[in-house]
């Protein structure tokens, strides 16, 4: 493999930009792909790569690249992946994975036939305050965890989903905990473990005629380690994002990581130790009226290189993604 890696792109959209940025500064990118023509040239020509409409041209005539990053809709994740692995590509796939489970499977079969690495984006891994709790946690400084609550409390507004052709959909958005709030679900998965039992109330009470799911959800939770825990969330909040956070009671300390984006350590109290002096994290991710999830993208593109060229270990593998979209489908499940 050449010493700069090479990457193409598959979705021109917002978030697309964020990962060219990254792809621009720490490797090349190549080339770029979305249906939207436009969208695919503007991109193209900001970083000085290929623009395609069809992503089996792409795949086709740049067997240079290294990486395809999969940004499309979140129903489009499997395919777009499996085309890539396929065609001989390392696949980066954002969040979520996808939007079942079966298609989670497929994926990881095709990387494990085509022997090529499947990374997942779960960028909230990176930041400071939930890398020391994870760290915290793995020390056994709060002994046996006992309970967990997740909260997560944002503002998603009819322009939010007007302004997209897919968010919304359940075919390709899926569900809010799929688009908004995996990331968060993933948290729970990485530090407390897997769940066993789920129960669940959901209901759509302020966005009945524009999207096709839930806008609110309470979620209690039984973990197989013997934990239990809730998961509060809403895309009401009232005007703007209020509060993304985990508390986490062990039989030796509490501690709770909060902020609007699990940016923040607001309590701590262990037996006989303390969590020091946090780095610097990164700012959220800016769109326009709301905001998203802390910007760790390149922390994810610096572990895709080590991996590659360094023998690193994967920040978020395949199957670590499939137990997010595990998770949430039993929610879903348990909810219906």
């Amino acid at each position: 493999m050449s010493e700069k890696i090479k990457f193409g792109i598959i979705g021109c959209g917002r978030i697309a930009g964020r990962h060219a940025g990254h792809i621009s500064r720490l490797g090349e990118l190549v080339a770029v792909c979305d249906i939207k023509e436009d969208k695919a040239r503007d991109l193209a020509k900001e970083h000085d790569s290929q623009a395609y409409t069809e992503v089996s041209k792409m795949l086709a005539k740049h067997p240079e690249i290294d990486v395809i990053s999969v940004c499309s809709p979140n129903g489009l994740h499997a395919e777009h992946t499996i085309a890539s692995l396929q065609a001989g590509f390392h696949v980066l796939c954002e969040k979520p994975m996808a939007i079942n489970v079966y298609d989670c499977g497929q994926m990881i079969q095709e990387a494990e036939k085509a022997n090529k690495r499947l990374f997942i984006v779960k960028q909230n891994r990176f930041n400071p305050a939930i890398a020391e709790l994870k760290k915290v946690v793995d020390e056994g400084r709060l002994g046996k965890i006992l309970s967990v609550q997740l909260s997560c409390f944002w503002n998603r507004n009819f322009n939010y989903y007007l302004n997209s052709d897919w968010k919304g959909s359940i075919d390709m958005d899926g569900g809010t905990l799929y688009t908004q709030f995996s990331h968060f679900v993933d948290l729970l998965y990485w530090i407390v473990g897997d769940v066993s039992e789920v129960k669940a109330l959901i209901g759509n009470y302020t966005h009945e005629e524009i999207i096709d799911f839930e806008d609110t959800g309470v979620i209690a939770l039984k973990f197989y380690n013997g934990a239990i825990g809730t998961i509060n969330y809403t895309v009401n909040s009232y005007g703007k994002n209020m509060e993304g956070s985990l508390t986490i009671f062990g039989e030796k300390g509490t501690v709770k990581v909060g902020g609007q984006y699990l940016n923040n350590l607001d309590y701590q109290n262990i037996e006989d130790f303390e969590i020091g002096e946090l780095a610097p994290g990164n700012p959220a991710n800016e769109y326009g009226e709301y905001q998203g999830s802390m910007s760790n993208h390149d922390k994810v593109y610096e572990n895709v290189i080590d991996v590659l060229t360094n023998q690193g270990v994967i920040a978020t593998n395949g199957f670590e993604g499939l137990k997010t979209v595990e998770i949430i489908d039993k929610i879903y499940r348990a909810a219906q």
